[in-house]
């Protein structure tokens, strides 16, 4: 519908194949750090142990250098080998200890970590459930499935590996200089000297590199957008030949990603070949100065050994940090991309203690509506109706005129911002939206189907119904014998967005499935308009039965279809500029008529031709 199209391009930026999305700006890095630390208190006996174990590891695997030291001063003493069988046993009991204590740390932290994800992709998910469709229509389908797959996947990696490789690596640091300490305050303050530039160079690729991967996760989530759109509409994209375009919009936003990733990996990936140059003058520095005081007796040959080593060690966390850039600043940006989202308050919310709607009868009344999905691009003016229960009311006019606008106001998927809208004299704002939608019945142009049964997708409009109630609504919506002819029958399983049946095929099964909801209210957006002319027929005969004692609310641009609705609204351009039955309105010879009489010339010519 046009008015849907104005929804989305306005409200997106327009543009073939989802447009671009807005340049997301960086957030406080601390803030998103705090938040995502919340997510592991629920396990934090759990990372007590690991904490332990991390410092336990990290302890043993510190013995090497010192014990290593202590056998080349023994063969220098002695001349001998003697002792060093036991010095060799410390060091694998050292080495055994360590991978033992560091594989259970792992196991620990990795099953904490996926339960932090776990739940924080429920809230995620959960707190999507809550966004008013307007959200929806603002931001692209593959950006937000790009936060819940990649963005999550990176905190995954972070909370797994790279926090405990941070905590390690902190212990380590802060133990290597109280052991260079203990064994000569001269070499210690030696191998320091290097270690200001080493902090002040990772600070600083730190703070370049989170804008550049929050960058690299918005391109990425752009590029997810028209890769979704692309191939959901493949058909389209072939039947007009457009194979080309769909090839110079991916290239496009795939280059842009492109960009974005290599500065990001670029600045990261820097710090490691900078950091080991600073950490070989750090160490020439060390032997230097540890020869100097070998030769003078002040130290043994093996604490220079010892030194060097653990110089090389101390420079190693900052090295591994700086690896660790890219995951830890991309976990970061993906983050903020998710509490992004958690953060959008609904626009669309329940009025606080607003009580559930009782069982209604239908009585549906638009009180002076004015609504636009954009507050300065208004879609309906100044609309008035009033459908009494049991009543067929017919909405017409042409595309884009209002019409499906105004069922989606009914639906309360958007709030209006004039007027009101009742249901049995109740405003449908004051009430639980849960509570009226369970009363609805609603029929799209565009039916989805799920990747489930046939069965499961039809019980998706009323759970608790029985295989007979599943049948009877589905014979009632001439969907049953097709459905008979199935590999296995109401259990087969349909493809994606049911691509293995036709059009009107997966158009019947959401016909079937509003008939199980048994609504009291029903709203029928081109129901028929994908099903021929025969299976029409069949579908508006078993449509009036169902129709029989609810308020229906008809959305039809076959004119023919409509002819027994109590009452026909004739919409353009958001006003109700006609009102009455269709034998009224004909007499009236205006809008309407004049569009009932080029459907019926149009038939007319077509089956002359024919």
């Amino acid at each position: 519908m046009a008015d849907q199209n104005v929804r989305g391009q306005v409200a997106r930026g327009g543009g073939p194949m989802g447009g671009a999305m807005a340049t997301a700006r960086a957030k406080d890095a601390r803030g998103a750090a705090r938040r995502l630390i919340a997510y592991l208190k629920p396990y934090r006996g759990k990372l007590v142990l690991v904490t332990v174990l991390l410092v336990v590891g990290a302890g043993l695997s510190l013995v090497g250098p010192l014990l290593i030291g202590q056998a080349i001063d023994t063969i220098i003493k002695t001349h001998s080998a003697q002792g060093l069988l036991r010095i060799a046993v410390l060091m694998t009991a050292a080495g055994v200890g360590t991978w033992l204590a560091g594989s259970w740390q792992a196991w620990i932290m990795a099953g904490v970590s996926q339960y932090a994800v776990r739940d924080m992709r429920r809230g995620l998910f959960e707190h999507l459930q809550t966004l008013s469709m307007s959200y929806f229509d603002r931001h692209s389908q593959g950006d937000l499935m790009s936060r819940l797959t990649n963005d999550m996947d990176a905190i995954s990696q972070t909370l797994s590996q790279d926090l405990t490789s941070l905590v390690s690596n902190v212990f380590s640091v802060a133990a290597i200089i109280g052991i260079m300490l203990v064994l000569n305050r001269w070499l210690a303050l030696a191998a320091f000297v290097m270690m200001p530039f080493m902090f002040l160079l990772t600070g600083g690729i730190m703070s370049r590199t989170r804008a550049l991967f929050l960058e690299q996760q918005r391109t990425v989530g752009a590029l997810n957008g028209v890769m979704d759109e692309t191939v959901s509409g493949q058909r389209v994209v072939q039947a007009f030949g457009q194979e080309a375009t769909a090839l110079g919009v991916f290239g496009k936003s795939n280059q842009a990603a492109l960009v974005a990733g290599r500065k990001a990996q670029f600045v990261a990936l820097l710090a490691m070949p900078l950091l080991m140059v600073l950490d070989h003058m750090d160490i020439a520095i060390v032997a230097g100065v540890g020869g100097t005081l070998a030769i003078k007796g002040i130290v043994t040959v093996g604490v220079v050994s010892a030194f060097i080593t653990y110089t090389q060690r101390l420079s190693q966390p900052l090295l591994q940090v700086a690896n660790l850039l890219s995951t830890i600043q991309a976990a970061l940006a993906g983050a903020e991309r998710v509490f992004e989202v958690i953060d959008h308050r609904p626009e669309l919310r329940d009025k606080p203690d607003a009580p559930q709607l009782g069982e209604i009868q239908g009585d549906v009344v638009f009180d002076h509506v004015d609504f636009g999905y954009l507050r300065d691009v208004p879609v309906l003016r100044d609309v008035n109706l009033h459908a009494l229960p049991g009543h067929m009311v017919a909405l017409v006019g042409p595309t884009g005129a209002g019409k499906t606008t105004m069922v989606s106001i009914l639906s309360r998927f958007y709030d209006i911002q004039g007027g009101r809208v009742t249901v049995d004299g109740t405003d449908i704002r004051d009430v639980q939206v849960d509570s009226l939608r369970r009363q609805l019945g609603i029929v799209l142009q565009d039916g989805f189907l799920f990747s489930a049964s046939v069965k499961e997708n039809l019980r998706y409009g009323r759970l608790d119904a029985t295989d007979e109630d599943i049948v009877a609504a589905a014979t009632l919506a001439n969907a049953d014998q097709f459905i008979r002819r199935l590999p296995q029958g109401y259990d087969t399983v349909l493809a994606e967005r049911g691509s293995d049946l036709s059009q009107g095929q997966r158009q019947l099964l959401t016909i079937a499935r509003a008939i199980l909801a048994d609504p009291r209210i029903l709203v029928l957006d081109e129901a028929t308009s994908s099903v021929d002319t025969r299976t029409e027929i069949h579908i508006q005969r078993a449509l009036l039965n169902l129709m029989k004692g609810r308020t229906s609310f008809v959305i039809a641009h076959r004119l023919s279809t409509i002819r027994s609705a109590d009452q026909v609204l004739v919409i353009d351009g958001g006003h109700i500029i006609e009102h009455g039955t269709h034998t009224s309105l004909l007499e009236q010879h205006g809008f309407y008529y004049n569009l009932y009489m080029s459907q019926f010339k149009g038939t007319a010519t077509l089956a002359a031709v024919s």
